[in-house]
């Protein structure tokens, strides 16, 4: 069979789960691929250049931007691609139609943010719910994060034979526990000696819960600090937060970090894994939780509060992930609780092995599963109606 050419249709390429995710991903599939953001070029648009992948920029200047849609389709013609596969909302409702009007038989889309109640941070309103299952008919195929986002989409209506689920992956190597680099990053973080490190990453948004580890943080010993990773709209909302709860110089922003380092100022992110003595993931609402298996790769003991990626595996491969359900309160009891087991940045063992969990995600497991899904939707014979009308 000659290399499959697919087009990654991607909402932004800001450094975000489902962005990072994408340019991993790449690094392992055995097919051409090039890449078309909407808007937002950004850090992974860079990342995804130096691996040699074509990144062509659309120029939305909004959500409802028309004049977008003839220039994707254009796109798509001319690249000759075997398959389109979209990512995100936004992306895919553009991208669908698109691939549609330009021909393409085969257009898979992955789910990697449907919530119970949201959708990158999109209330899931009537509109957005029916907007999103029109465009969903236009594909072939629906991809799912996790066993849980494909229940969610069951619910929706989207059809079983609809549906496969191709789980995130990690470069469990990347995240290997370094205990030099764990003292490089800690001081070149400013962390005394001794601080028993408490990490939080992801977008700095609502949903996370980050100021319930703000929280958590006042109500622990002053030799506790917190790392987050991460920006986004609530970074001055728990900045405030932070000094209200008389905690602002124990809580350290590093702003964002490449999942690949990219040669950016600044630790990247298995190196700031390191630096930690526990992962809290205080979200009530994933449809993976990716960072929960980056701490556990890393060998961290996690504390999370919705993790699908762990809920949805049998119990023997979930140690080192522990669930808290409640909030301020719950989480302090659970972080002092681990310090007492596992003790300060100190006497940490100089090895920490990465969790089963962390294993079982592998990157090149969730590659393989995604070539199978493209082999299917690209030889499937029977064309669409409007595939045949705008030929």
């Amino acid at each position: 069979m000659p290399e499959l050419k697919a087009l990654h249709v991607i909402t932004g390429l800001g450094v975000g789960g489902a962005e990072q995710q994408l340019r991993l991903l790449l690094r392992h599939l055995p097919a051409d691929c090039d890449v078309v953001t909407l808007t937002n070029p950004g850090a992974v648009a860079e990342g995804l250049r130096a691996d040699g992948v074509r990144v062509f920029h659309l120029g939305m200047t909004g959500n409802r931007d028309p004049s977008a849609l003839p220039r994707l389709v254009r796109l798509v013609r001319s690249g000759g691609y075997d398959l389109v596969h979209t990512h995100l909302y936004r992306a895919c409702v553009y991208g669908r139609i698109a691939a549609r009007l330009a021909g393409v038989r085969a257009v898979v889309a992955t789910e990697h943010s449907l919530g119970d109640t949201q959708m990158e941070g999109r209330p899931l309103t009537t509109g957005v719910r029916a907007l999103y299952l029109a465009g969903e008919r236009l594909g072939r195929v629906t991809v799912a994060v996790s066993a849980t986002v494909a229940g969610r989409l069951r619910r929706w209506g989207v059809p079983e034979s609809r549906i496969r689920i191709v789980p995130n992956g990690i470069d469990v190597a990347r995240f290997r526990f370094d205990p030099v680099v764990r003292e490089q990053t800690r001081r070149r973080l400013g962390l005394p000696d001794g601080a028993y490190v408490i990490g939080g990453i992801g977008r700095l948004t609502a949903g996370k819960r980050f100021d319930v580890l703000i929280g958590a943080l006042a109500r622990l010993p002053a030799d506790c600090w917190l790392v987050l990773v991460g920006t986004g709209p609530r970074d001055s909302v728990l900045r405030r937060t932070a000094r209200r709860a008389g905690v602002a110089g124990r809580v350290l922003f590093t702003g964002e970090r490449p999942y690949v380092p990219d040669g950016s100022p600044g630790p990247d992110l298995p190196s700031l894994a390191s630096a930690m003595d526990v992962l809290a993931s205080p979200s009530s609402e994933e449809a993976f939780g990716l960072t929960v298996v980056e701490g556990l790769a890393a060998g961290l003991p996690v504390l999370y509060a919705c993790c699908p990626a762990v809920e949805d595996l049998p119990h023997s491969l979930t140690a080192g992930a522990c669930r808290v359900r409640g909030g301020v309160d719950a989480f302090a009891r659970a972080l002092a609780e681990t310090r007492a087991l596992t003790g300060t940045g100190r006497s940490l063992p100089a090895h920490r092995p990465a969790s089963a969990t962390a294993r079982h995600y592998c990157i090149t497991r969730s590659a393989a599963r995604l070539m199978d899904v493209y082999a299917a939707a690209v030889s499937c014979p029977s064309p669409s109606p409007l595939e045949v009308t705008t030929r």
